[in-house]
């Protein structure tokens, strides 16, 4: 594959399992949203329609960091349907400084030069006008 032309990803199907507008609508703003236990005040991640920590209907959506630190990672050379132009890809989770962990993908940098701890950031994958989709790449300031 020729390295400047961008593999393609696949669309996410949203809203297909529980309501995710919210996460996509800020995400199509560039911004990283989550749920947030209004009882309990910590964040919780992936989408659920009750809290996690109350079992109770006392979440909203908030706007994250959108900064963390890699938990572990992985280089796929083996892709799920439809990845089979970006192997190889880098899947992590990711440590959000609001304490979640994020199942992503590591761009922008090269597998050799990731570590355990390493501050990363949110970037966006533009799929189309209307969906976004969040990677997170090494924070270099």
């Amino acid at each position: 594959m020729n390295e400047h032309v961008k593999a393609v990803r696949p669309l996410p199907k949203i809203g297909s399992y529980i309501d995710t507008k919210e996460f996509w609508d800020g995400a199509k703003r560039g911004k990283l949203m989550l749920q947030f236990c209004t009882e309990t005040k910590r964040f919780q991640h992936f989408p659920r329609p009750v809290s996690l920590f109350t079992g109770r209907k006392t979440v909203e959506w908030r706007e994250a960091s959108g900064c963390g630190t890699v938990y572990s990672w992985t280089v796929t050379r083996s892709p799920w349907p439809g990845h089979e132009q970006r192997v190889p890809y880098i899947c992590a989770y990711v440590e959000l400084d609001e304490g979640v962990r994020f199942l992503c993908n590591l761009v922008d940098c090269d597998e050799n030069e990731i570590e355990i701890g390493m501050p990363v950031e949110v970037r966006w994958d533009r799929l189309t006008d209307e969906i976004a989709f969040p990677d997170f790449a090494p924070r270099r300031r």
